[in-house]
């Protein structure tokens, strides 16, 4: 069988033991952790994965990666393999029954074109947090986006992306991961980080309202959010409201904490009411007036942005 890595999934094997042991570090597993691993590739991070946890949940949509999946790790009772799409498997109702109860935490290094739904799925969005969320959830991205994700107000990075993870999880960038710790290398740099979602409970008045907002801000970049909002209050009033939550008049969308950014989507909406959850927002703070709102991170894919790191 012919397990060379292929360009149409994108794949590129981990080969780095060093990046191997960060990744299991940053897991903090536990013995009793049940693992949901997307995309277990050759199933190398998978066996350090069995070594340390109660059970390992593997999925993966290549048939020749499961032929061998099976083959070496077949007769493990505390190995189990779902083949298909995670993105097209509902969760957790398609959990196989001999896994038992759902895993408690996710550590993978997923497709990079498809991190923004992977991201989605399991932590859900701002007006839709996933209920029940993971504990911890580690995972190897493209290092880009690991900055946006991570990335603190006022620097370039951060944007309407580091706002819509950061309201559902605290964000670490854990560490970077060199091309060369894969065969073949990809054309792009790759980041380590880990999420630990919040709990359930939302410290916006009107999540959607917040989502909104955030879309509307971010709808032309490096604007003044006066600029991007004057469709929805009075500039004389955002500009106050700007200086109530500690802000400035000038302010662009980057500039505001997320903790800004919720408390000035509860007094927009005390003020507005049901107004501006009627006011259609572009669909991306990247990308406006798309028909669809995009995942909750849009990678952005490029002929240097590798589709999948196993």
């Amino acid at each position: 069988m012919d397990l060379r890595a292929r360009k149409q999934f994108g794949q590129h094997w981990l080969k780095s033991p060093a990046i191997l042991q960060q990744i299991i570090a940053a897991a903090r597993l536990q013995a009793s952790d049940r693992i949901l691993e997307i995309g277990p590739g050759q199933g190398v991070l998978t066996g350090e994965l069995l070594r340390a946890t109660e059970k390992v949940l593997a999925v993966e949509v290549d048939r020749d990666l499961c032929k061998l999946l099976r083959r070496t790790w077949g007769d493990q009772p505390r190995f189990v393999l779902q083949e298909g799409d995670f993105l097209q498997q509902r969760f957790p109702e398609d959990i196989p029954a001999d896994f038992g109860p759902p895993p408690n935490k996710v550590v993978a290094n997923i497709p990079y074109n498809i991190t923004g739904p992977i991201l989605e799925r399991l932590l859900g969005t701002i007006a839709a947090p996933r209920p029940q969320p993971f504990e911890s959830i580690v995972l190897l991205v493209q290092k880009e986006v690991a900055q946006r994700i991570c990335a603190q107000p006022g620097t370039k990075a951060f944007g309407a992306l580091s706002l819509r993870v950061q309201y559902l999880a605290q964000c670490e960038l854990v560490c970077s991961v060199p091309a060369k710790a894969f065969q073949p290398p990809p054309k792009v740099e790759s980041a380590v980080i880990r999420l630990v979602p919040r709990p359930p409970g939302s410290p916006a008045a009107n999540p959607k309202d917040l989502a909104r907002l955030i879309k509307l801000g971010f709808a032309t970049k490096r604007k003044m959010l006066r600029n991007n909002l004057k469709g929805i209050v009075e500039r004389e009033v955002l500009e106050d409201l700007l200086k109530n939550i500690g802000s400035f008049p000038e302010a662009r969308g980057e500039a505001l904490s997320l903790q800004q950014w919720v408390t000035l989507s509860n007094q927009l909406g005390n003020q507005l009411g049901d107004q501006l959850g009627a006011i259609a927002a572009p669909a991306s703070g990247d990308q406006p007036n798309q028909p669809n709102p995009p995942p909750l991170a849009q990678t952005q894919p490029s002929e240097t942005n590798p589709t999948q790191l196993q």
